[in-house]
């Protein structure tokens, strides 16, 4: 993306920025001769995403094209061992012969031939949430919602006929969890089904994903057994995990699960010749140590597991195996010193980088395991497409000509490097805009992630520093203690003292910033989302450096948060029970500094935030009057964890900005239009 501005930009403009398609998957043909992406653009009233289909040329000579368009749009896409290309719509199906009712369906699995209309091959009562496909094998496997007492499909959509008509939506819970992210569970389970691509063959049912619906799945290579992650309850809270379970698709018999109560396993990916499952492998944090993830493969014959990746210091993430029976090559992505490259293991053990820079997804082999294809992102590119060599070291990729092209940035983007206390290497992404210089120095937003496992490595359309760089502010993207990327000590110097040194951290990266000549030193803000939020809380009560923070979902007052998130047995393992282990309650929680606010806030949160529960922004918004801070308090009453709708993230991003306008720049505050 070029940083030479001729003029405005698409950052000065908030409605042309939101309005950029944006590229989320990829799907690449059994021949490799087509690549299929995924991009949401704007509705027609400019309220909401939608998913399309688009064809990228793999050779990046032709210009993309438009595969599929409806109201409801398309995505998932992935290719059936025939080259059909396959994906989840909540489109009607207008096709004479459907049944009666089907609309009320949700999503269901559509195929769209090179030729011709896109017909519907599979439905479930209450929708599809996810699927895949054999490689060399006419067999689907893919995810829907069975009541409690519903054997069947059909005895599952009549339970919620009567439900629906006695009007009915109450939840009878027996064990947790009862919230994910921003929507309740039950009261059906997700299951695992299996059934053929070619013919009429019974549905089978190959088990239950347990108290979570957010399963990935995958199928052997000849279709004859299906693995998928089932959510654990434990005997208590802390044991809960994730398991891998492998079943027989012809009759749903399990036959290995992948389960201890010190490890999630979850990613399941068959080899090529079907003889081993490779799993992402999670050892779970305890209150004295952090936890720690690998790659490993089991032999599905004897069982044996060999972790892939012994001495690999960082965490890997998605990954892709070779389409060559007996290649035993894989591919992996990591988050790395602000990257997250892909990465080559041989069989004899041997890992190589392949990308120098960017952040890297939707990893996908060609048919001879010579080329990858992959969304490749950075803090100054959006998603795009691109090709690069399977084997090479270090490479730049070539760029495919997909839809999404922001143009040039505002500003430019450089490095900050600095030793921590203890003398860590520290570093982060500082954006600075066109013209700052030692005569017209910038004043300086920072922006905390969250997580805290996180990095700030790839594009972000809710939390994207340019529309800030376009006002004229630098913007700050510090990776403190307990970010991912930066090996297991980066975690350990962190552990259990969320506002400890990550605080310092992040007040050492400030000032090597502020060292700067471009910096105006007098002038900085502060904003972070959901641990950044929680940052931000905790930075009020410890400095008045700032001129303004804004906080975003930020948890405040961690004993009441911990017994109202979505998953409290995480939290627990961290801090431990608050009534036997106080201390770390007592020693991070921002609530019980309150009185020594002084810093301006606004307050963000949505009503749908199941994670950091809204309680937690109206507690803080309630303390800062009683200590009387000045203060507002942005609330959604439609939004979750994130701002997700185009108009209120418009809203979100005008808001912060007026914000730190009036209290950074002191230009007097503007009331956002529509609030």
């Amino acid at each position: 993306m070029s940083a030479t501005p001729s003029g405005p930009t698409a950052f000065h403009d908030l409605s042309a920025f939101l309005a950029t398609p944006r590229v989320n998957g990829l799907a690449l043909s059994p021949d490799g001769s087509r690549l299929v992406a995924a991009v949401q653009t704007l509705n027609g009233d400019g309220t909401a995403y939608v998913s399309g289909l688009w064809e990228i040329d793999p050779a990046g000579a032709r210009a993309p094209q438009r595969l599929t368009r409806s109201a409801k749009g398309e995505s998932q896409p992935a290719f059936a061992a025939d080259g059909t290309l396959l994906f989840v719509s909540g489109r009607e199906n207008t096709d004479p012969g459907a049944e009666k009712g089907e609309d009320k369906d949700g999503a269901t699995l559509w195929a769209l031939p090179e030729r011709g209309e896109a017909r519907q091959i599979a439905r479930h009562p209450g929708g599809i949430s996810g699927y895949a496909l054999a490689a060399r094998a006419a067999t689907l496997t893919y995810s829907g919602g069975l009541l409690p007492g519903a054997a069947d499909a059909e005895a599952h959509a009549k339970l919620s006929k009567d439900r629906e008509d006695a009007k009915v939506t109450a939840i009878l819970y027996e064990a947790g969890p009862t919230r994910f992210w921003d929507h309740d569970l039950g009261p059906a389970e997700q299951h695992t089904f299996v059934r053929s691509l070619t013919d009429d063959a019974a549905t089978v049912d190959a088990g239950g994903q347990g108290g979570r619906d957010d399963s990935a799945s995958a199928l052997s290579p000849d279709g004859s057994r299906v693995a998928y992650t089932r959510f654990v309850n434990g005997t208590v809270p802390a044991l809960n995990r994730d398991s891998v379970v492998i079943a027989d698709t012809a009759t749903g018999a399990e036959l290995r699960v992948l389960d201890d109560p010190e490890h999630d396993h979850y990613g399941p990916v068959f080899s090529a010749d079907g003889r081993f499952l490779l799993c992402l492998r999670l050892l779970k944090e305890t209150y004295e140590t952090p936890y720690d993830e690998t790659l490993v493969r089991v032999d599905l014959e004897t069982g044996e597991t060999t972790d892939l990746l012994p001495g690999f210091d960082n965490w890997p993430a998605g990954h892709a195996v070779s389409p060559v029976e007996g290649d035993e090559t894989v591919w992996f992505t990591a988050d790395e010193l602000g990257h997250a490259p892909v990465f080559r293991r041989d069989p004899d053990g041997t890992v190589t980088r392949l990308t120098a820079s960017g952040a890297y997804s939707s990893v996908q082999v060609s048919p001879d395991a010579a080329t990858l294809y992959a969304l490749r992102t950075d803090i100054d590119a959006a998603p795009v497409p691109v090709r690069l060599d399977a084997a090479g070291a270090g490479q730049t990729p070539a760029a495919l000509k997909a839809p999404g092209d922001l143009g040039a940035l505002p500003g430019t983007l450089t490095e900050v490097r600095v030793d921590g206390e203890d003398g860590f290497p520290l570093r982060a992404w500082l954006a600075v805009p066109e013209g700052a210089s030692a005569e017209a120095p910038a004043p300086l937003l920072v922006f905390v992630h969250g997580g805290p496992q996180g990095s700030w490595n790839a594009w972000t359309w809710r939390w994207n520093p340019w529309p800030f760089v376009a006002r004229g502010y630098a913007v700050l993207l510090p990776d403190p203690a307990l970010s991912t990327g930066y090996g297991q000590r980066m975690h350990e110097r962190g552990w259990g003292q969320w506002g400890g040194q990550p605080y310092r951290d992040l007040m050492a990266l400030t000032d090597a910033t502020e060292a700067r000549p471009d910096i105006d030193e007098t002038r900085a803000g502060l904003a972070g989302g959901s641990y950044g939020g929680y940052m931000a809380n905790r930075i009020a009560t410890s400095t008045d450096r700032f001129k303004s923070i804004v906080s975003h979902a930020g948890l405040w007052d961690l004993r009441a948060f911990q017994g109202d998130t979505d998953s409290p047995w995480f939290f627990h393992r961290i801090f431990g029970d608050p009534l036997t282990e106080p201390a770390r309650y007592e020693a991070n929680s921002p609530e019980l500094g309150a009185g020594r606010i002084s810093t301006p806030m606004l307050v963000v949160h949505g009503a749908k935030d199941y994670r950091v529960p809204v309680g937690q922004g109206m507690s803080l918004f309630q303390d800062l009057q009683r200590f009387e801070v000045p203060a507002k308090f942005l609330y959604f009453p439609d939004e979750n964890h994130w701002v997700l709708k185009p108009n209120h993230a418009a809203l979100w991003y005008e808001t912060l900005l007026n914000f730190f306008d009036a209290h950074v720049l002191e230009k007097g505050w503007v009331r956002p239009g529509l609030v």
